[in-house]
């Protein structure tokens, strides 16, 4: 039943088609026997590097695809990936596993890009999962966008009366693995956020404050940051940096 509430995923058959303006590909990252991770690449010419981007917690690639142009506009590569059960990737979700499979498509994307050239950005669930891949490797900057403290502090504020910390799955420590994150940080959050509080991301810089950079969008909610103009001017000094 966990995953039924958590998870909001599209599902995709195998042979749906991707269509888009931009130029892209389409990428399959065979993790092991059965466990097929599906992804988008939309490239430009000359990319100055690469976005690895993991998307929130409904749909799936082909919805959120259209913020690539927020990256590849810069002159960036974007690579999108969907979790298992998402759109048409493939395996039972755990978050070790989940958390493995990301790991691969990491090490996958360095054969083809320079680790110094990638930028790990992670999208309200994707947060958990860009700090724990910007932990463990080496990539240029970390970007999450409204991002949770830790997952079972997010699942709290909904179920209150029932013991979450015994019995959830999925805990996506945040907290935990920004601080072994050792590039640049930066923090895009919404101060009207009612699903995830600006307050999380204020601890979270809290645990690193001189390698994580917190910037307020104000009046921005949980899923409307891209209509502010400010985040995109954001995005574009991150970018140029």
């Amino acid at each position: 039943m966990q995953d039924k509430f958590i998870f909001k995923p599209e599902k995709l058959k195998q042979d749906f088609q991707y269509k888009y303006d931009a130029p892209f590909e389409e990428l399959f990252f065979d993790v092991e026997p059965g466990v097929r991770i599906n992804g988008l690449h939309f490239y430009v010419d000359q990319p100055h590097g690469l976005i690895l981007y993991f998307h929130g917690n409904t749909r799936s690639i082909k919805g959120w695809a259209k913020y690539a142009r927020d990256f590849y506009r810069y002159k960036y590569d974007v690579v999108l990936v969907d979790y298992r059960g998402f759109g048409k990737s493939t395996g039972k979700r755990t978050e070790k596993d989940m958390l493995n499979d990301m790991q691969f498509v990491y090490e996958s994307l360095t054969k083809r890009f320079a680790e110094n050239h990638i930028i790990v950005y992670g999208r309200s669930l994707g947060s958990g999962f860009a700090a724990k891949i910007a932990a463990d490797n080496k990539p240029r900057y970390l970007i999450l966008d409204a991002p949770y403290f830790s997952f079972k502090n997010t699942i709290q504020r909904f179920l209150p009366i029932l013991p979450v910390k015994f019995i959830l799955r999925y805990h996506l420590r945040t907290d935990k693995w920004i601080k072994r994150v050792n590039c640049h940080t930066y923090i895009l959050h919404g101060t009207k956020d009612w699903l995830i509080p600006i307050s999380q991301s204020e601890r979270l810089q809290e645990l690193s404050p001189r390698k994580i950079t917190l910037i307020r969008i104000q009046g921005g909610k949980h899923n409307d940051l891209p209509t502010f103009p400010e985040y995109h001017n954001f995005i574009r000094d991150i970018l140029k940096v």
